[in-house]
């Protein structure tokens, strides 16, 4: 789910950005994106910490730091820190890495197998403020073999473990001696990634320089910096104006560039999804009826097309269509008279204003969505529209993050996830019931014995089989118990300046702009000749 990155900082951006598209860029003085080494990129927000230990760039592609292993263009796993893809014990149990050498901190002290304990260790400490923490469940214990060696041991085999080893790493040397959720380090990182942070300020910018003794080859572009502005239309201005040499837009404004001379188009697939969360403790949505009849009401391929303009496709569950993972023929349209039928079914009949009513109780709820999401709000409405049609009456209600977080647990939410790499990165946390009400894990507080064993399976077994039918059964139950009405998978649109090469995308999880984006390999990028 999107973090707190996005609130009073994102509104604070909002509001000193809006209606001043003429304003300086906002790298002047250390990079004004007008020559080939310097990139000033657009972004929606910002994190709220760039420290690792309390979950900065867990899924990799943070320029500050590395992890053991990283995702090419393909998302295939590759070495970074590691010299190599892990040795793996013939029970599933122990994974060993051999570390990189010469490999430094920017501060120039070298890397040792000692900073990968105490960055694994921390993050596991439950005094650590760090919501991913489960994604290292399987962890019974990680340790150093000498200054170059790193040995995991496990609980149980973890068949995806490989891919959790693009965390990065940080120091011991620096964040040892600091309290995790409140030190430095959290915004005044060191890190052995090709950039180092040069200046921070909060709700306006990030700016990065080149780390010219980066292992990987110091970056060609000296200097980028990520402007935090929350506005889409006043992103888009800015793009238009000079201002900015890119950006992450939604579908129409993204369209507005098509034509431009000296702009190119980014289209990345992603694991986004955009999706209402349905709390079980709320008094109309914990109705499974309910819940099933919205499934049923709402018209998934009319919000691709006009909310989306086709960048995107249906969702049908919390993985796309075209993930190999996907059960086949859960597939499902528009079908008002089934949303009909199981309502009558329930008890719910129809009444003043053709809003149904079960007793007492009418059949109507809050919809909340952040505030200044235009695609979340036109979600939002579609939705309420398509609900409507049903007898169901959904009231949509913008507002911050700081208003929404505290209700979730009884208010709808249009809410955003999705992880790559494997089912279970982006399964568990969502749907398993330990982590219900857990920050953003489980917002709909979703509770399913049948989803839970199937997610325990899918992550305690090694075999292949065994795993696809676990994930089958939790996609076959969603539909059966929705906790969540899963509305579209969303493509991610980027426009920037034409004057380097390299640039890609990659297949992209919820999280995108700041992490993700065609800058992905930034570090790669070479100036147009």
């Amino acid at each position: 789910m999107t973090t707190r990155r996005v609130r009073s900082a994102a509104v604070t951006a909002a509001a000193m950005l809006a209606g001043v598209a003429a304003c300086s860029a906002p790298g002047s003085g250390d990079g004004d994106g007008k020559t080939a080494d310097s990139v000033v990129i657009g972004v929606a927000s910002e994190p709220d910490t760039l420290s690792p230990l309390l979950g900065y760039g867990k899924d990799g592609n943070t320029k500050l730091f590395d992890g053991l292993l990283a995702r090419d263009a393909d998302l295939k796993l590759r070495p970074a820190l590691a010299k190599a893809l892990p040795e793996i014990g013939a029970d599933g149990l122990t994974y060993t890495y051999d570390l990189r050498d010469g490999v430094e901190f920017s501060d120039g002290e070298p890397l040792t197998a000692d900073d990968v304990v105490f960055t694994y260790r921390t993050i596991l400490d439950e005094k650590t403020n760090n919501t991913a923490r489960s994604e290292l469940d399987a962890v019974k214990d990680v340790r150093a073999s000498g200054d170059d060696k790193v040995v995991f041991t496990l609980k149980y085999p973890y068949a995806p473990f490989a891919g959790r080893t693009v965390l990065p790493i940080v120091p011991e040397h620096v964040a040892g001696g600091q309290d995790p959720n409140t030190g430095s380090f959290n915004t005044k990182p060191v890190g052995t990634g090709p950039y180092v942070l040069s200046a921070w300020s909060k709700g306006e910018k990030l700016t990065f320089k080149a780390n010219p003794d980066y292992w990987g080859g110091a970056p060609k572009v000296k200097t980028f910096t990520m402007a935090v502005i929350a506005d889409d239309n006043v992103r888009a201005t800015r793009l238009r104006s000079g201002d900015l040499d890119g950006a992450v837009l939604p579908p129409n404004l993204a369209a507005t560039f098509k034509n431009d001379d000296g702009t190119q188009s980014y289209e990345a697939r992603s694991y986004d999804f955009r999706a209402v969360t349905l709390p079980t403790a709320g008094k109309v949505t914990g109705d499974r009826a309910i819940r099933q009849a919205l499934d049923a009401a709402v018209d998934r391929e009319a919000m691709v097309d006009k909310i989306l303009d086709g960048a995107g496709t249906p969702a049908y569950g919390p993985l796309p269509v075209d993930d190999p993972a996907f059960a086949k023929g859960i597939e499902r349209g528009q079908d008002l008279d089934k949303a009909q039928r199981i309502l009558d079914a329930a008890g719910w009949k129809a009444g003043k204003g053709g809003i149904r009513a079960k007793g007492a109780r009418q059949a109507a709820f809050t919809l909340l969505y952040p505030s200044g999401d235009k695609v979340r709000q036109d979600h939002a409405l579609a939705y309420a529209s398509d609900a409507k049609k049903a007898g169901i009456k959904v009231t949509v209600e913008s507002a911050t993050w700081e208003v929404i977080e505290p209700r979730m647990g009884k208010d709808a939410v249009l809410a955003g996830f999705g992880s790559t790499g494997d089912p279970d990165f982006g399964l568990y946390t969502l749907l398993h019931s330990s982590l219900a009400g857990d920050g953003f894990n489980n917002m709909a507080r979703y509770d399913s014995p049948a989803v839970d064993k199937a997610l325990d399976t899918g992550r305690r077994t090694q075999a292949a089989a065994e795993r696809e039918g676990a994930y089958e059964a939790v996609q076959r139950e969603l539909v059966k118990n929705p906790g969540y009405t899963f509305l579209t998978h969303i493509d991610h649109l980027y426009v920037l300046a034409d004057r380097w090469d390299g640039l890609t995308t990659q297949l992209e999880p919820h999280e995108h702009g700041f992490a993700s984006g065609p800058w992905w390999n930034i570090e790669d990028w070479q100036p147009k000749k």
